[in-house]
């Protein structure tokens, strides 16, 4: 079987060798007309007709692994798609350092690796829904094109999810496969498994928001389910990641132009002051305090995904095996066990935020959030630059890890985004000051007009860079039906 090379002759491409597997087959394909039915009926609304240049898997290999080119969606060739694999890959952590790694679920680890899989999985057909309705006020056809591209990714890395439900599972596995394609983010009644899922995405700044800080959570989790001890979830997620990174760069790119089109109006208006809301607004541009205002809102609410400070869930996952730190490969000054080992956890005492040692085993999830910021950072830097440029006085910043926070050790508390504790009056006061309120979500909502014309930018967007695929933001990305 060639690992590297991804078979596309039958109903579900795959580099698995599925042809061989007659059970697995079997299963994946009654599976699959459930599945078009729920992107039919839950996908991009509106555009299944269209044809849309995107990439498709053709391979794993790192040095060219899609092509690109027009597709309608509801043909897109969704597949299984694994890293090849390690000689004699052992495991780097935890109790089972060193043993070689598993190729088989082990029994006694079966439940915590199975409720593993789902949750990630059930990440992956929520976004789709959280964003199904954004196509109808895309602000060009180049950013048409990338919502579908996450679309249709976010889909095969279900497919993903739910090869490793059926081919290691059995019944169990096949019955959280079905009940993947049940949940409906945001529905009273059967919700998706995480917070943020069930949150809208009402306009493209959310969108860009939510595939820079929430698509960043899903590459910290994907990094640490990479070092898993399970051989096939760890190369499941080392390809997957190969995808997420495009996920990440329309979150940071987007949020970028956005930045950059209300600076250059800003100055070319001969407007100084960020803060004159009003002046900005009737630019037709989103002004850099509602800017910050989403990337509060979007940076907590994927602090949120990483769970409690302190969890014995997190230390079972490592102490099995399970589930890594962030590139725990490459990683140094521990043994990798932490079974003696402290992590310092930001945690509430008396009313007041302090620094504690805790067991690093108990503190895994606050070590990944800790990552996660870290690398949050970098793109915010990035904002900063731009903005700095134009010469406006303005900085992006990440709000503390406090600040309006639903899980977790500040959950009972009230925050404001330098980290300063209020009392409930204080915040009802100034809550308005640093999330989105009506008037901020009215405006923004009154700028999403579709631009579909080729070569086109809506008002409050900079056209990008570069183009996908080496082609220019002139290129015909979307065909309309």
């Amino acid at each position: 079987m060639n690992i590297v090379n991804v078979d596309y002759d039958g109903l579900i491409p795959n580099n698995v060798g599925l042809n061989s597997d007659a059970r697995v087959k079997r299963a994946l394909e009654k599976w699959h007309p459930g599945y078009i039915n729920w992107w039919n009926d839950m996908g991009p609304d509106g555009f299944q007709e269209a044809l849309v240049y995107l990439r498709t898997a053709v391979s794993v290999d790192p040095k060219g692994w899609a092509k690109f080119d027009y597709v309608r969606m509801p043909e897109y060739r969704w597949g299984i798609l694994l890293a090849p694999q390690v000689e004699d890959r052992t495991i780097p952590f935890g109790a089972h350092k060193g043993e070689k790694a598993w190729q088989e679920v082990p029994g006694e680890y079966r439940a915590l690796l199975r409720r593993l899989i789902v949750i990630q999985g059930d990440t992956e057909p929520a976004s789709v829904e959280q964003q199904r309705h954004l196509g109808k006020t895309a602000p060009s056809l180049y950013d048409l094109r990338n919502l579908f591209q996450v679309n249709v990714e976010e889909g095969r890395h279900l497919w993903a999810m739910v090869y490793l439900l059926h081919k290691y599972f059995g019944s169990e596995g096949r019955d959280e496969a079905d009940a993947l394609l049940e949940r409906r983010s945001g529905d009273a009644d059967t919700p998706r498994m995480l917070g943020a899922f069930n949150e809208k995405t009402p306009d493209w700044l959310s969108f860009f928001m939510f595939t820079y800080f929430t698509d960043r959570d899903g590459k910290m989790q994907l990094e640490a389910q990479a070092q898993s001890g399970f051989d096939p979830l760890s190369r499941t997620c080392r390809f997957m990641l190969t995808e997420e990174a495009h996920h990440m760069f329309v979150g940071e790119t987007g949020v970028t132009r956005v930045i950059e089109r209300t600076c250059e109006a800003m100055k070319n208006a001969g407007i100084d002051d960020p803060n004159d809301i009003a002046a900005v607004r009737k630019l037709g541009v989103i002004d850099l305090p509602t800017i910050q205002k989403k990337l509060n809102l979007h940076c907590s609410l994927s602090l949120d995904l990483f769970g409690n400070e302190i969890s014995t869930n997190a230390a079972n996952a490592f102490h099995s095996g399970i589930k890594g730190r962030f590139r725990e490969e490459r990683l140094t000054g521990d043994d990798h066990k932490l079974e003696s080992d402290t992590y310092p956890v930001l945690r509430l005492k008396s009313g007041i935020l302090v620094n504690e040692d805790a067991p690093a085993l108990s503190a895994l999830n606050m070590r990944l959030r800790d990552d996660y910021l870290k690398d949050c950072e970098l793109g915010v830097s990035r904002w900063n630059k731009v903005i700095e440029q134009y010469g406006i006085n303005y900085q992006m910043k990440l709000p503390h890890q406090a600040f309006h926070r639903q899980i977790g050790e500040f959950s009972k508390i009230k925050a404001d985004p330098e980290g300063n504790i209020v009392d409930e009056t204080t915040w009802a006061r100034t809550r308005d000051n640093y999330l989105p309120n009506d008037n901020d979500r009215v405006y923004i909502e009154g700028l999403m007009q579709p631009v579909l014309e080729v070569g086109k930018f809506a008002s409050w967007i900079a056209p990008p860079k570069v183009g996908i695929d080496n082609k220019g933001g002139d290129f015909e990305y979307v065909k309309l039906a």
